[in-house]
């Protein structure tokens, strides 16, 4: 049902958020940190991948490398769910104003060549020809299959792989760089494979986004139906057909509002939950890679986790406050004053520290709730995400804030500077080089684990990026919905085929 509520004429009564970070209010610091750390991250990316990358040597031409450490821990390998984060970061600086960067664009489409020759190798989760082998989730960086035991299948590569070579296609045709019959040639059989995988496996278990829990995982759930909803929306464009997307798309759908605890107000991001709390960085992943500038913040019930729902809202607080007594590097940062935040309270690998990529997407879940709130033009705080709000803005009561109105501007400064404060806790504890690790030490604040993560470079152009406003294209969140009840664990066996490989001719494509 569809909650109404009555302009408040009343006037909020605002203290100051009390910190013990004088330097949160620092805008101009943190301003001169986001310029010099953009260069250093997009470096990184860039270094991190083959076959031109520094600090990636042997790596095949458009494979994208975790990190260049060897050991403690070892991640040099391909992952597809991060090197399907990390596109998209590439294909939104392609988009930027004025970029003509064809070195760009041969980065993309020697990935695209490159995911069309992993889809075909077999590995210990299966092969092409049934599909199984999509959901294998990492290989060496030179193309050959990882035989050792490790967390198989892990369902969330292939949407993710679909959505960024999406990303890529749109823009393309978007921009009249290339032909609908290229881009149809070159990516569309590789997508058409990834989205065959979601719509024949997605209701069987998985393994989660951090390789430890097999189940249902909110995370993989929530990209599955997006891939499916903008795959849909691709394939009209290029004249294909997406077999079961808009079939299976609402049933998926349907799945996702089955992880919200109301009583905790908060998601259980794995089910079953395996003795853990269930709020876990997941589902703030989850909110941030399915943002849709266009969506509406309600259909609670039956809607897409939108960044700026009452439910994602109210789980960010949840998420959040786990981790406040946990670390010595959160001393003094008390409700109302971000945080730094990792996994899950319960984690203990490499010691369980905070994470440099979780502590940006709570802040860039705010960011895009922030824009969200200025599209539509309204601020709506419902007993749900009053807790959240309260938090901020002490004395706030549910209501409909418009943005013509003054509490509407208090609320929105008190997000912007909430979600500052993430980004002003990985400014504090970035080392001098601007390298990004995959951890900070919980009690010192040194960088710890894998050194030069791409993935912790690709959540900082993001979450800074959506700081600015620079948001992507709408994925049709808006007319996914709303999902069916009761819920269908139904299925479409899917056809697959090797995709060609070497078409792109990479150098004069598109000059």
């Amino acid at each position: 049902m569809k909650l109404r509520y009555l302009i408040l004429l009343k006037t909020l009564a605002i203290g100051v958020i009390p910190s013990s970070h004088p330097n949160t209010n620092d805008q101009t610091t943190l301003t001169e940190f986001i310029e010099k750390e953009t260069s250093i991250a997009w470096q990184g990316i860039l270094n991190n991948i083959g076959a031109d990358g520094a600090l990636v040597q042997g790596a095949h031409p458009g494979i994208v490398v975790a990190s260049p450490s060897k050991s403690n821990p070892d991640y040099f390998y391909t992952w597809t769910r991060d090197a399907g984060l990390t596109i998209p970061a590439i294909v939104a600086r392609l988009t930027q104003p004025a970029n003509d960067d064809h070195a760009l664009d041969r980065i993309l489409q020697q990935y695209a060549t490159s995911q069309a020759t992993q889809q075909a190798i077999s590995n210990p989760s299966g092969s092409l020809t049934d599909g199984t082998g999509l959901g294998e989730p990492k290989f060496h960086v030179n193309l050959t299959e990882f035989t050792s035991p490790w967390g198989r299948p892990q369902r969330d590569g292939p949407p993710l792989r679909a959505s960024a070579l999406i990303a890529y296609g749109n823009h393309l045709l978007t921009t009249g760089q290339t032909t609908t019959l290229a881009v149809a040639s070159n990516l569309w059989p590789i997508v058409r494979n990834d989205l065959a995988y979601v719509t024949q496996y997605w209701n069987e278990s998985t393994f989660d986004l951090w390789e430890e829990v097999r189940g249902s995982s909110f995370f993989t759930t929530a990209v599955q139906h997006k891939a499916l909803v903008e795959g849909e929306a691709f394939a009209h464009a290029l004249g294909e057909d997406c077999r079961g997307c808009a079939h299976i798309a609402p049933q998926i759908l349907c799945h996702l509002q089955e992880y919200w605890d109301g009583g905790a107000r908060a998601v259980r991001t794995n089910l079953p939950t395996s003795g853990r709390s269930g709020l876990d960085a997941n589902s703030i992943l989850a909110a941030v890679h399915t943002f849709d500038p266009e969506a509406p913040c309600s259909l609670e019930d039956r809607g897409t986790f939108q960044p700026c729902s009452s439910r994602a809202l109210a789980n960010h607080k949840a998420f959040v406050d786990s981790f406040r007594a946990l670390y010595g590097v959160n001393r003094g940062r008390g409700v109302g004053t971000a945080a730094a935040v990792g996994r899950y309270a319960e984690d203990v690998y490499q010691g369980g520290h905070p994470w440099y990529l979780t502590t940006l997407a709570a802040g860039e879940q705010l960011y895009d709730a922030l824009y969200q709130w200025d599209r539509q033009g309204v601020i709506a705080v419902t007993a749900v995400s009053l807790p959240f709000f309260r938090d901020l803005v002490p004395g706030i009561i549910p209501g409909s804030y418009f943005n013509s109105s003054d509490e509407y501007v208090t609320i929105r400064d008190a997000v912007r500077q909430y979600a500052d404060g993430f980004l002003l806790v990985v400014q504090e504890y970035t080392p001098e080089g601007g390298g990004l690790a995959e951890q900070f030490d919980r009690d010192i604040g040194r960088p710890v684990s894998a050194v030069d993560l791409t993935w912790s470079f690709a959540a900082f152009l993001t979450a800074t990026a959506r700081r600015r406003g620079e948001v992507p294209p709408s994925w049709g969140a808006l007319g996914a919905g709303p999902a069916p009840a009761p819920c269908r664990a139904t299925s479409i066996p899917g056809h697959y085929a090797t995709p060609v490989v070497g078409s792109w001719r990479v150098h004069d494509e598109l000059r």
